[in-house]
């Protein structure tokens, strides 16, 4: 068995982006932690900060029950992560906490801020993990890692970056059996529908899912999929674990949306 951590921005993030083969790996008995960066507190124009942040929550953790995994929420401030040296402790404290072999997260560019500053803070933590000599404060801190994870970054929104160009996909995973178990998971984020139709015109909050799933699937010829780029800069592993274990569909230098 594996420990696999997915961790994103918001709650919603991961389920859009990875939740289908999360719960393959899942069925072939793999632990699974997901963890958001903040609970979504500027997520809404109704209710305020703390009483969307406690909505939020408790929708991530009903999405977290849905895959049987662990949800853990890092309390930083919605629209306000920063790439400095207390977030980075706090994110390697997570890492060391969670101990994973494996860690998937946002893309290095994407259509927010807080996504690219996520991915930021959780590569370097992966790094940092394993080093014992960087402390992070804890007040009962968790033990170094052994070594580096294997790290994974999720489609960013759309396929593009923030100019709207396409961005490459390394390799894609054929999730066409787990779709309903992705979308039972978005569900569970009722708040957010009528966020986004208000913040980004968008009424069709499971049928984006199931567009951009489907969108990905087809590149491959399934009929939903998800796609990835693997970190494998100096001292990362190279070896392509999640392929391994879930007989990827599609591997390829660079294939663009």
């Amino acid at each position: 068995m594996l420990r696999f951590l997915a961790i994103h921005a918001h709650p919603d993030d991961i389920e859009f982006q990875c939740a289908g083969t999360l719960a393959l790996l899942k069925q072939k008995g793999h632990h699974i932690t997901l963890a958001t960066m903040t609970a979504g507190d500027c997520g809404s124009a109704e209710h305020s900060r703390t009483q969307i942040s406690a909505i939020r929550r408790e929708e991530a953790r009903q999405s977290a029950e849905v895959l049987g995994a662990e949800y853990f929420c890092l309390d930083f401030d919605d629209l306000r992560i920063v790439d400095d040296n207390p977030s980075r402790m706090r994110v390697t404290e997570l890492l060391r906490q969670v101990s994973p072999d494996v860690v998937i997260t946002a893309p290095p560019v994407d259509y927010m801020v807080d996504h690219e500053m996520t991915s930021r803070l959780v590569r370097q933590a992966t790094f940092n993990a394993p080093i014992p000599n960087y402390t992070t404060g804890a007040t009962m801190p968790a033990g170094p890692l052994e070594s580096i994870p294997h790290l994974y970054y999720v489609d960013p929104l759309e396929g593009t970056d923030y100019f709207g160009h396409p961005q490459p996909a390394d390799f894609f995973i054929d999730i066409t059996l787990t779709f309903e178990i992705k979308r039972t998971m978005l569900a569970c984020h009722a708040s957010q529908r009528d966020w986004l139709f208000r913040q980004h015109g968008i009424d069709e909050y499971l049928e984006a899912q199931r567009r951009w799933s489907a969108k990905r699937g087809k590149q491959v010829g399934v009929e939903y999929a998800e796609a990835y780029r693997q970190h494998k800069g100096h001292p990362y592993p190279h070896d392509n674990i999640i392929g391994e274990l879930l007989a990827i569909s599609h591997e390829t230098e660079g294939t663009r949306p």
